[in-house]
C-alpha cells in the first residue's frame, strides 16, 4: 500500500455526560496524556504516515489547538467540527477524504487500541481485498432478551422475554473499522437512519459487505468513571 492513503478519522466530538465530569472526556488524563491523544499516538506508532482527521466539539477546537502547540504534540491533524449526531459528525469528516484511501474510523476514547491490531487490520484489507473490515470479539457473557413494562401506577420492571439468544452467534463489534474511502464516502451520502449505530451498519444498508477479524479485550470504549479507573491501572501496569 502506497505512502498517504491510509487516513484515520477519529471521532472526539462528544460530550461525554457519562463520565460525569465538566470536561469532555476524549480530553480527561490517562497517564499524563489526554485520552485523545492516546488514541491518535496508537495510530501513528502502527503507521507512522497515517493521516489524521481528527473531529471535535466546535468549542473545543482552540482548545485542542492549544494543547498540541504547548505540549508539542506536533503530529499534523486536520480538525473538523463534529455535527448534530456521530452519523453527521463522520460525515463532515469524509467530506476531507480523498478517493483511492482506505479509511480508519476509530472513537476517540478507545485510546487501548493497539498498533498491532492497527497495522494488522490495515494488512488485511489489502490481502484480502476487503471492502469494509470490522473487529469483534466473541460475548463471553451470559445473555438474556427481557421486555421493560410499566404497570398503571407508573413502576418500571423487567420481564423475561420467550425469545431465545444463541451466544454463540453474538459478538461484541469495536473501532477502528476500515473501509474503501469511495464506499464509505457514498454510505454516508445516504439519508440519517436512527437504525445507524456504528460505521458498519451505515455501510452495510448501503449494501458494502461486511468483512470481520478478531478485536482485542481492551480496546474498550471509556464511558464512564470506571472504565477510566480501569484504564488507569492497565497503563500503569504496562508503564505506557
Amino acid at each position: 500500500m502506497a505512502k498517504g492513503n491510509k487516513i484515520l478519522i477519529v471521532m472526539a466530538a462528544g460530550s461525554g455526560s457519562r463520565m460525569r465530569s465538566a470536561t469532555p472526556k476524549q480530553f480527561l488524563d490517562l497517564g499524563g496524556k489526554p485520552i485523545l491523544r492516546r488514541t491518535i499516538e496508537s495510530f501513528i506508532s502502527a503507521e507512522p504516515d497515517i493521516r489524521v482527521i481528527t473531529v471535535l466539539p466546535k468549542d473545543h477546537i482552540s482548545f485542542w489547538k492549544e494543547y498540541c502547540l504547548s505540549a508539542d504534540f506536533n503530529y499534523p491533524q486536520l480538525l473538523v467540527q463534529g455535527g448534530f449526531t456521530r452519523f453527521h459528525s463522520v460525515r463532515n469528516a469524509l467530506e476531507r477524504v480523498p478517493e483511492g484511501a482506505v479509511v480508519a474510523i476509530h472513537d476517540g476514547v478507545r485510546p487501548l487500541v493497539s498498533p498491532g491490531l492497527i497495522k494488522e487490520m490495515f494488512s488485511l484489507m489489502s490481502t484480502r481485498k476487503c471492502r469494509a473490515l470490522i473487529p469483534v470479539l466473541p460475548s463471553i457473557d451470559t445473555l438474556r432478551i427481557l421486555d421493560r413494562r410499566v404497570d398503571d401506577s407508573g413502576v418500571e420492571t423487567l420481564t423475561a422475554s420467550e425469545e431465545e439468544l444463541d451466544r454463540s452467534r453474538v459478538y461484541r463489534v469495536q473501532t477502528p473499522q476500515m473501509f474503501v474511502s469511495e464506499d464509505i464516502k457514498a454510505a454516508y451520502s445516504q439519508a440519517f437512519d436512527t437504525s445507524f449505530t456504528d460505521d458498519a451498519s451505515v455501510a452495510s444498508k448501503k449494501g458494502i459487505p461486511l468483512s470481520f477479524c478478531e478485536g482485542e479485550r481492551y480496546n474498550f470504549k471509556l464511558t464512564s468513571p470506571e472504565d477510566l479507573e480501569m484504564a488507569r491501572m492497565i497503563i500503569s501496569s504496562s508503564r505506557l
